[in-house]
């Protein structure tokens, strides 16, 4: 059967002293679900695993309900598929994260029945401040540095929709595909070798 490359996005972990969660028990979690290849990257809940089974569905409802049991976590998840991840660093708009001095770049993950355009339309911007642009499953947003505290972002938490929204920066964001991408050359490799 074919492996399949995932990453879980957990929102809300870590953060201001609530759903504090360790990783390597986060890890242990994922190993008892008999996903391999598990790696997590720092502490705000990305983890990547490998599994067989394509349902996103499904597999979303058994590590939501495992994280409920084990750490009494309450939240939405959204896990992408390699392919999926890919698309989104691959599709991002003209010109985003290119200029770190000057903006802080964010990638916004929506957690079903959530869309982009539900965002954009409800989301208010501040001129010359704040940007926001629509992606496949999420919204790519980029803030003036020397205006951070005048964004209009964080009144975004007051938004019933923000339960469903789970944020990465740029930084992370690229770094998450890149381990994966790893994952995927190195099982390549053995799988070369082993033949």
């Amino acid at each position: 059967m074919e492996k399949i490359k995932y990453i879980a996005l957990l929102r809300g972990i870590n953060v201001g002293g609530k759903n504090i969660i360790k990783m390597n028990e986060l890890k242990t979690v994922f190993e008892e679900l008999k996903f391999i290849e598990v790696k997590t990257y720092i502490q705000s809940g990305n983890i990547i695993f490998t599994d067989t089974d394509k349902d996103k569905t499904k597999l979303t409802e058994i590590i939501q309900k495992a994280l409920f049991e084990k750490f009494n976590y309450d939240c939405p998840i959204r896990i992408y598929n390699f392919n999926e991840y890919q698309n989104i660093i691959n599709n991002i708009p003209k010109g985003f994260g290119m200029e770190k001095e000057k903006y802080k770049y964010d990638v916004w993950f929506l957690i079903n029945p959530l869309t982009a355009e539900e965002v954009m339309k409800s989301v208010r911007l501040r001129d010359g401040v704040d940007k926001m642009y629509k992606g496949s499953g999420v919204v790519y947003t980029s803030r003036l540095i020397e205006m951070l505290g005048k964004s209009y972002f964080s009144k975004t938490v007051q938004l019933p929709m923000y339960k469903n929204i789970t944020i990465r920066n740029w930084n992370t964001t690229q770094r998450i595909v890149e381990l994966m991408e790893e994952q995927c050359n190195e099982n390549k490799e053995h799988s070369k070798q082993t033949k």
